[in-house]
């Protein structure tokens, strides 16, 4: 099996491509909601600082839930919800319960 370990290179090139995707999703598009990314990706902002938190981890990183989320989104979770976030319905809601735990209840 050959080594997959990135070479310096790919390293900075993949956190080029995850602070465009962030930028992307925190600013250039604040009107797709959560939801809808979940209900048709399979993730969303959540998952993303989620992700954040536990590569934090696997380096001996302490990093709260609530501290992932504001170092991802950029303020806290309550101002975007605030600032962004708009009611889901009830189709959307019952779309994320299923994706939910296709994506990650059954993969955690």
């Amino acid at each position: 099996m050959p080594d997959a370990t990135p070479t310096q290179t790919e390293i900075e090139l993949q956190a080029a491509a995850y602070r465009r995707l962030q930028q992307h999703l925190m600013q250039d598009r604040t009107d797709v909601q959560n939801i809808d990314l979940m209900n048709l990706a399979g993730f969303c902002r959540n998952c993303l600082s989620r992700w954040y938190q536990e590569a934090a981890a696997e380096r001996g990183m302490e990093m709260t839930k609530d501290e992932a989320r504001e170092l991802f989104y950029g303020m806290t979770m309550d101002e975007w919800k605030a600032t962004y976030q708009t009611e889901a319905s009830g189709t959307q809601q019952d779309a994320f319960k299923t994706a939910f735990t296709e994506n990650v209840e059954r993969k955690s």
